[in-house]
């Protein structure tokens, strides 16, 4: 999944567990966060090696995903910990910081509290931003897959969180497959299991605006139009609520990095050239 991108593989111990991670580019410090998925920071893979051309890039599995070991408990404060050592460890100024999904909650929650560690935030597609109830079909379709993470029950799930999951296998079939297939082997691993409750449990809980208006460095928002996980009308309200700025990505459901790389990619190109 990463054969064609600019960067190296790496192992941290951070919060007392060992982190995978990979690391590559030149340029200022911006660290990609996942949401809840089993294959940790593989999904930013189509995005890598155009964001390395312009930045030195960290990308984590978050602790108990990915190859990442578990924390005793992935909450707001053990995550905090953990993306706390991260940034000192590999960051060389304060970075920027885009927070995808379950992830997206978590770092605003940690923004808010050290917000002066981070240069900028970005949050794309994440359900604590406001009052979240989760769909039912998504409820079905990942508890069919927690169970049972075959080969028919990840093509369910993809499409439930995809626009267009044919489509999008289309643009690089292998690496498509690849991502899928690792996808299904962590989420046998127990551990994995385990940290995926953990994270959908506190990654879901609605953030109080009292704590999001403190976050300091400046904040925006990134959604796909047609999001059937996080519907984009919870972007549209946090982003009038908070006075953030909202970029919506067409042709994409809830990973526009993977449906509509290119868009996403342009988003962050504005987003840097009007940083303060």
């Amino acid at each position: 999944m990463l054969a064609k991108a600019p960067v190296r593989e790496r192992r941290l111990r951070l919060a007392g567990a060992s982190t995978a991670l990979v690391e590559g580019g030149d340029g200022p410090p911006l660290v990609l966060l996942h949401g809840g998925i089993e294959c940790g920071g593989a999904i930013w893979s189509p995005v890598l090696s155009r964001l390395a051309e312009s930045h030195h890039l960290v990308v984590p599995d978050l602790p108990g995903l990915g190859e990442s070991e578990p924390l005793d408990r992935l909450d707001a404060a053990g995550f905090a910990g953990w993306f706390g050592e991260l940034i000192r460890e590999t960051c060389s100024q304060e970075p920027t910081v885009v927070a995808h999904s379950l992830g997206g909650t978590l770092a605003a929650r940690f923004a808010a509290e050290r917000g002066a560690s981070l240069r900028r935030l970005v949050i794309c597609a994440a359900p604590g931003l406001g009052p979240y109830h989760m769909p039912l079909k998504l409820r079905l379709v990942a508890i069919r897959f927690a169970l049972r993470p075959t080969d028919r029950n990840a093509e369910r799930f993809e499409q439930f969180a995809l626009l267009d999951r044919d489509r999008t296998r289309e643009r690089d079939p292998e690496w498509f497959d690849a991502f899928s297939a690792y996808t299904q082997a962590r989420a046998m691993v127990t551990h994995v299991k385990r940290t995926m409750q953990q994270l959908i449990k506190t990654g879901t809980k609605q953030i109080p605006d009292s704590q999001l208006r403190r976050i300091e460095a400046p904040a925006s928002l990134v959604w796909g139009k047609h999001d059937r996980m996080a519907p984009l009308g919870l972007g549209e309200e946090a982003g009038t609520r908070l006075g953030w700025p909202l970029h919506v990505v067409e042709g994409a459901a809830h990973a526009p990095q993977i449906e509509q790389p290119e868009a996403f990619l342009q988003f962050t190109y504005d987003m840097e050239e009007a940083r303060p």
